[in-house]
């Protein structure tokens, strides 16, 4: 394991029907390739060792036998391979013979879990042949040795207590109460699933979509493997159509009819936390009963197969991208509508400056006043020019203003700002935080008193980014009368502005992607040769790397060493490993340090999973100390 990552593998072999010996070595030779790949579990179909379709077959003592030693054979293949395996084999116990998923690491059979819930209907008819076990644990003498038989049971690493699986058998899981919701409660991160599931048209989508909800429902890691080609086609056709999913998404997959190999790693750190961030997930009502059997697996793998990606904001593909920018765009404009409505305000001032952050807050607004049939030209957009403000960025903010139809005004502060600097006796050459912030202070007193005048509202426009680095001046862009961006990251903005822009077209798209394309900056410093003189990319650093350590280390938990490995995965070819490191140090050593900003943000929308408001996602003390996650990011 690897910062909480497990290699699992879906496997299909190529059977044939009631010959187990030959189904071992097929099962052997994909328990094989799995083990090339580094799986550290790995999951064979229903009854794979005998066939599914044997039928009355079942029945006669010589195949029951074969099974069973075939079986024996398949334990003794995992001797030193390091893995956990489970794998279908038919088992009488007290006359009645059970459907089970063998499970085998070491060289030994672990346990046997029978089948709780036997299909009866349409073309399926186990009752005929098998017995469902409901019962509790139990031992069984297999091979000489006592086993464990029963469907309560969880298998825990002895190398890391989050490593922890359990299985259920094809019908369990379309079941309205299948068993892994106790196998989830009940502490297992990795449910696996043994199953005969036929391919009839439609199916295929189906069952992707159970498998998907039920990891998501149970907070866990999914393994399916189906059965395939070999199998009877007296009546059904199977397809070996297997699913890895984590959580509600798909991390592998193998198509229907196609090589029957699904492979990839769920991070059952990630699953762990994710559980005890959820405080409903375990409820007082844990399921009784279940028995912790333990496993050493040692899988060997280098590199991640499951994307890691860049923009974690960001969904992928163009249609995504549209669809959640409506989607944002909406949260953010109805919470603008509602707060509007609210204090009868009868106008929304916004600082108008031709970067990104203002040109998202201004298009938000346009939506919120369409909404309330409210007349655009009660958006007074203010252009405030100080030392920094260069020709193209007024040009950006006056050109949106017109475009989009509100109300413009022109304000310079440079003045104002130089008569306050001889107020507190501070020297203009001397650029320090004094000069810069007391233009955004000044620009911020603006904004206030034209929403007094004007019996409006102050529609701030900083984004998340900004507030987890603290780029920003307290009390000046920091505040406003209702932040519409709190809670959308930098990387997002740009995708937003893009996808409206598209939407919108004509002038408004020229002008946007305009804006787009300009560099960012707080423009605060005097232009160097009619070009911007402070680049924050350059001082903070890059914006994609800071909403990519804020995402893993807020929304998951993760520590600074496994941040570092995903960047390391996500942005390979990209950055190098000390640039990866430098700002990564940079991120929590801003993070906690300006948590005081955070702690007193105006009210926002939350508009994905990730939000800083003191009242809703974040509570953080301001004077916490980083030192513990500073020693971990400097040391890597």
């Amino acid at each position: 394991m690897r910062y909480g990552f497990v290699k699992v593998a879906a496997a299909t072999p190529k059977i044939r029907v009631a010959d187990p010996a030959y189904n071992a070595q097929k099962i052997l030779a994909r328990m094989r390739e799995a083990q090339a790949a580094g799986a550290e579990v790995i999951v064979f179909p229903e009854l794979c060792v005998s066939g599914y379709t044997c039928g009355d077959l079942f029945g006669q003592e010589v195949l029951l036998r074969a099974s069973l030693e075939a079986l024996k054979t398949i334990a003794a293949g995992t001797a030193g391979g390091g893995m956990l395996a489970f794998v279908g084999v038919p088992y009488r116990m007290g006359g009645v013979l059970y459907n089970c998923a063998a499970a085998l690491c070491g060289g030994k059979v672990l346990a046997l879990i029978p089948k709780r819930h036997l299909p009866n209907y349409a073309e399926f008819y186990e009752k005929r042949n098998f017995g469902a076990y409901t019962g509790e644990n139990r031992t069984v003498v297999l091979f000489g040795e006592e086993v464990l038989f029963g469907n309560k049971i969880i298998f825990r690493s002895e190398d890391d207590p989050d490593f922890t699986v359990a299985a259920e058998l094809c019908e369990d899981l379309w079941v309205p109460a299948p068993p892994s919701v106790s196998h989830a409660l009940a502490g297992a991160n990795i449910v696996v699933n043994l199953s005969a599931s036929d391919e009839t048209a439609g199916k295929a989508e189906y069952r992707r979509l159970l498998v998907c909800a039920q990891s998501a429902k149970t907070v866990c890691g999914y393994v399916y493997a189906d059965a395939g080609e070999g199998e009877s086609t007296t009546d059904m056709v199977f397809a070996g159509h297997n699913v890895v999913c984590e959580n509600g998404s798909i991390l592998a997959e193998s198509a229907p009819f196609g090589d029957g190999f699904a492979c990839s790693e769920i991070d059952v750190h990630r699953l762990a936390y994710e559980r005890r961030r959820v405080n409903t997930f375990y409820g007082e009502n844990a399921p009784q009963g279940y028995a912790a059997i333990g496993f050493s697996a040692d899988g060997k793998w280098n590199a991640l197969s499951r994307p890691v990606a860049r923009n974690p904001f960001v969904p992928e593909g163009e249609e995504a991208v549209g669809r959640r920018a409506e989607l944002i765009l909406s949260v953010q404009a109805s919470g603008l509508k509602k707060r509007i409505g609210h204090t009868n305000a009868q106008s929304a001032v916004i600082g108008v400056s031709g970067g990104l952050d203002s040109a998202l807050a201004l298009l938000v607004a346009v939506r919120a006043f369409d909404l309330l049939g409210k007349d655009r030209a009660k958006i007074i957009g203010v252009t405030m020019p100080c030392f920094g403000t260069t020709d193209q960025t007024l040009k950006n903010s006056l050109e949106l203003m017109r475009v989009l139809g509100v109300t413009s005004r022109t304000v310079p502060v440079a003045e104002s700002v130089r008569r306050h600097f001889a107020d507190i006796g501070h020297d203009e050459k001397v650029r320090n935080a004094a000069y810069e912030n007391a233009q955004a202070r000044m620009r911020t007193m603006v904004l206030m008193d034209i929403a007094n005048d004007e019996s409006g509202l102050v529609v701030g426009t900083g984004d998340l980014s900004e507030l987890a680095l603290g780029w920003a001046t307290y009390n000046g862009d920091h505040m406003s009368m209702y932040g519409v961006n709190a809670s959308v990251p930098k990387t997002l903005v740009k995708y937003l502005i893009r996808s409206e822009a598209a939407r919108l077209g004509g002038e408004a798209e020229r002008v946007l992607s305009a804006i787009l394309a300009t560099e960012i900056s707080p423009e605060l410093l005097p232009p160097e040769d009619g070009k911007i003189a402070q680049k924050t990319e350059e001082i903070v650093g890059p914006y994609e790397l800071h909403d990519f350590y804020l995402y893993y280390a807020v929304r998951w938990g993760f520590p600074p060493a496994k941040v570092f490995f995903l960047a390391q995965t996500a942005f390979a070819g990209v950055y190098p490993d000390a640039i990866l490191k430098k700002w990564l140090v940079q991120f929590y050593r801003r993070f906690f340090s300006q948590q005081f900003k955070r702690s007193c943000l105006p009210d926002g929308p939350k508009v994905g999973s990730v939000a800083l408001s003191p009242r809703g996602d974040w509570r953080m003390p301001s004077d916490a100390s980083a030192a513990i996650w500073l020693q971990e990011a400097e040391n890597l």
